[in-house]
Parts: C-alpha cells; sequence; structure tokens
C-alpha cells in the first residue's frame, strides 16, 4: 500500500504586514484542503518599483515568522530574496522543486489572479506542472479557467481585510489591534511601523 503524497501549499505574499486575514486563509486550507502544510513565500522588494510603504525584507520576514510561532504546520519562506530581481513564479518553483524533490507544491491564490494571470511568466507551464488551490476573492472568479483540471476552488470564507487598509489605519492613529495577531501587532507598535 502506497502511502498518500503530502502537499505542501505555497502561500505567495508581499505580507506587508501579515493579518489575521493571512492567517484565516492560509489555516482554512490547511484544514479543508488535504495539505500538510503551508509556505508563506515573501516577496521580495521588487527595485524596478518605488518603495513607497514596503517595510524592508527582513522586517516583514520577521513578522512573519512571530505571527506563526506556534503553528508547526507553517512555515516562512525567504526563498525569493536570494533569487534574481524581479522573481517570478515559475522561477520560484523551479528552484524550490530542484531543492525539494520529495515535496508536491501547491499554489495558493485568491481568485482576483485569474484576469491578468495570462501575463505571468510560463503561466501555461504553471498551469501543466502545477495544482492551484484557489480562495474566493471580492469581485473575481476563475473567469475562463473554471472548469481547469489543475484549478481548484476552495470554498473557503471571504475575508475583506487588506495590508492596504491596515497601514492607512496606523498611519492615521488608528487601533488596529484586532486586525494583526496580537505579538505581530506588538511588534508593529514597538518598531513604530506605517506610523508616517
Amino acid at each position: 500500500m502506497t502511502s498518500k503524497i503530502k502537499k505542501t501549499g505555497l502561500f505567495f505574499g508581499s505580507f506587508n504586514p501579515i493579518h489575521t486575514g493571512h492567517l484565516m486563509i492560509a489555516k482554512y486550507m490547511l484544514e479543508f484542503s488535504g495539505l500538510s502544510e503551508i509556505w508563506f513565500v515573501i516577496s521580495p522588494h521588487n527595485p524596478l518599483k518605488k518603495k513607497s510603504t514596503l517595510l524592508a525584507d527582513h522586517h516583514r520576514l520577521a513578522l512573519v515568522k512571530i505571527a506563526i510561532e506556534n503553528e508547526p504546520k507553517f512555515r516562512a519562506c525567504d526563498i525569493e530574496f536570494k533569487m534574481p530581481q524581479p522573481s517570478y513564479t515559475i522561477d520560484t518553483l523551479t528552484y524550490l522543486f530542484d531543492k525539494y524533490p520529495e515535496k508536491k507544491f501547491v499554489l495558493i491564490s485568491g481568485t482576483d489572479i485569474f484576469p491578468t494571470f495570462h501575463k505571468w511568466k510560463n503561466y501555461e507551464q504553471l498551469l501543466e506542472q502545477y495544482e492551484f488551490y484557489v480562495y474566493p476573492r471580492p469581485d473575481s472568479g476563475l473567469g475562463k479557467y473554471e472548469r481547469h483540471p489543475k484549478i481548484k476552488l476552495i470554498n473557503a470564507p471571504m475575508v475583506e481585510i487588506s495590508s492596504s487598509s491596515i497601514r492607512n489605519g496606523i498611519k492615521a492613529g488608528k487601533d488596529m489591534k484586532y486586525f494583526l495577531p496580537e505579538n505581530v501587532f506588538e511588534y508593529i507598535t514597538e518598531m513604530h511601523f506605517y506610523e508616517k
């Protein structure tokens, strides 16, 4: 009898900052989609884009690490920090597949990626080689990918918390503590992140 292949979900994002919405989606995926673990892949600052309010890479990595410290099936992954910029999902997956050939990687994304998915580098190769576990996002759907065999819509609760609304709230002097894990909120407050 062969053992069931364990799947690792890759949850890509800038996590600027990571918030309770990210964690709710990740935990739902872990419990209801058959994934055995989830890696939070933190996207580096794109040198071709204006920095704006993006925290330094190491600060966003630190926030993810403290947010998930009590969940043994979650892991922070900084692999893209070490790769050429700008980073492309297909290149990251190729690297991870070479480094961890025993793992079966699945991409976790929202439905909001699909209107522009055809613009991704080697998007057809991505669909051919990897599964996508997709959660619903406001005002978007799977479109022409609705019946694609590699795309599985997971009926997770729709979470409308955004990192930008949290940053704007902090900048305006609002108390955003219930939108963030407690230890993340404390770290952001101590470091005075997003206040200017």
